[in-house]
């Protein structure tokens, strides 16, 4: 038994097997990230 909904529930994180597998192409400019390792960061890690 496992309740649906708890008070303070925990998101999930998804997948993080390798690389990207959307949003892995440049939008626009010239110049972008390209990853060499599986990892989280955050936005601020990016500025």
């Amino acid at each position: 038994y496992n309740p649906k909904r708890t008070r303070f529930r925990k998101q999930h994180r998804g997948r993080m097997k390798g690389k990207s597998c959307r949003g892995n192409h440049i939008c626009f400019g010239r110049y972008a990230l390209q990853v060499l390792e599986p990892a989280w960061i955050t936005a601020r890690q990016i500025e």
